[in-house]
């Protein structure tokens, strides 16, 4: 009796934990994308940030990947080279250079929404695996949401192409980490810290072939990039959200990515002054409701 109470604890203990995670890896994404679009008027260019972003956690978490080298025995070079992808440089890039032109509601709905929607489908052409009813209808929802968002946009013209090639395709660039990460037998910190350093490589790189403004820039700005992006969203979210993963599995970890556009929308509108319509904060709900459904947290399965 004993162990099987010991074994219950451990699950619950274990449950607890990626739930925290979860929760704080969408609160700080949510600042993230605040923070990003702030910085599309300033000096800091994506290269300055995204040295920001990873340099911090690289420098912090380098012992640990001074133990292990950059590529590390038993886990295959593909498999990294797409968790580096999916949450370092190129995802950093491609959504960042996207968001600087969308509003934070928009891009919280069009990446947060995405997300999930990409591990999903992911998970049923890939993995087979067999959606309920439930999860089918979370899919109509969040297109419908991104729909609604889309149609306002055509009729305003409001946003940039880049908004729905850029955005989406970071969603599934981040879908494609988290099933990597799931497969690579690595741990929350060791995963964090192998795509802090190859990032930060990357960045050193694009540095010297495009030049950086980092040195210029007031110090107001800089901090306060370091404390949202290399802080938070490149240390304490990346590390946060692998602990998630590892309790909870990728698919209901991406789950609480739909409280995303809801934070991204309210944010948007009471720190950034952006107009917030009846057609944005109905696509945030639906968008939100639907990636609650579609990755399975209200089946009963």
């Amino acid at each position: 009796m004993s162990a099987v109470t010991f074994t219950n604890n451990e699950k619950s203990t274990s449950t607890t934990v990626g739930y925290t995670g979860a929760v704080v890896t969408v609160l700080i994404w949510a600042a993230w994308i605040l923070a990003t679009r702030h910085s599309a008027a300033t000096q800091l260019t994506t290269i300055d940030i995204g040295l920001i972003r990873y340099g911090i956690p690289a420098l912090v978490l380098a012992p640990v990947w001074l133990k292990m080298g950059l590529l590390p025995k038993g886990v295959p070079v593909g498999l990294l080279a797409t968790m580096v992808a999916g949450a370092g440089a190129v995802f950093f890039q491609l959504t960042t250079s996207a968001i600087h032109s969308t509003p934070a509601s928009a891009a919280g709905i069009l990446l947060g929404g995405s997300m999930p929607l990409a591990t999903a489908l992911i998970g049923v052409l890939v993995f087979r695996e067999r959606p309920d009813p439930m999860r089918v209808l979370g899919l109509v929802a969040i297109v419908v949401g991104v729909a609604i968002l889309l149609v306002c946009s055509l009729a305003g013209a409001a946003l940039p192409w880049s908004s729905f090639a850029l955005l989406p395709m970071g969603a599934i660039l981040w879908a494609s980490y988290t099933h990597a990460f799931r497969r690579s037998g690595l741990t929350a910190l060791q995963a964090s810290a192998l795509i802090a350093i190859w990032s930060f490589l990357i960045h050193v790189g694009l540095a010297v072939m495009f030049g950086t403004s980092i040195a210029s820039a007031p110090l107001t700005e800089v901090g306060l990039q370091i404390l949202s992006q290399g802080i938070l969203s490149g240390l304490v979210a990346t590390v946060a959200y692998g602990l998630a993963v590892h309790a909870l599995g990728g698919t209901q970890a991406a789950a609480f990515t739909a409280i995303t556009p809801v934070l991204a929308t309210i944010g948007g509108g009471m720190l950034l002054g952006e107009e917030i319509g009846t057609a944005e904060i109905a696509a945030a709900v639906i968008t939100g409701f639907g990636v609650a459904l579609s990755t399975g947290i209200a089946s009963r399965r």
